[in-house]
């Protein structure tokens, strides 16, 4: 089964390549093959891991939303849950020196989005998993 975490980060990629990061889809693809396999940096200091960066935004937003979603009543605004994948980002140090404001809250936002709309998907009836 194809987890709403690898649907939503293969599509952040797409909408997030660009010029400047033409290679973003596979090196998003080769995270979620190596996801697991080693330990997860802690920091991802170079814009190089920028894929491995996209996986562990998708991975924290589908914890993020899910946490937040059992201690409501219901599932969380995007917005909250894009602000606290956000603020836990920047809590740990987890973002590259090289990405400005803009550019990072561009990622994370693309990222829960897709990671959301991907869960959102496969919660539909008679959608394939």
């Amino acid at each position: 089964m194809t987890t709403a975490i690898e649907l939503g980060t293969r599509a952040a990629a797409q909408r997030l390549a660009d010029p400047a990061h033409p290679g973003l889809p596979d090196d998003v693809e080769a995270a979620l093959y190596a996801r697991g396999a080693a330990a997860r940096p802690d920091q991802y200091t170079d814009l190089e891991s920028l894929g491995t960066l996209i996986v562990s935004i998708g991975t924290l937003a589908w914890t993020v939303y899910n946490d937040l979603k059992s201690r409501g009543a219901g599932a969380p605004p995007r917005e909250v849950t894009v602000r606290h994948v956000r603020d836990r980002l920047v809590r740990d140090d987890a973002l590259p020196p090289a990405l400005g404001p803009a550019e990072r809250d561009r990622i994370v936002v693309v990222t829960v989005d897709e990671v959301l709309d991907a869960a959102a998907r496969q919660e539909e009836p008679g959608q394939p998993e």
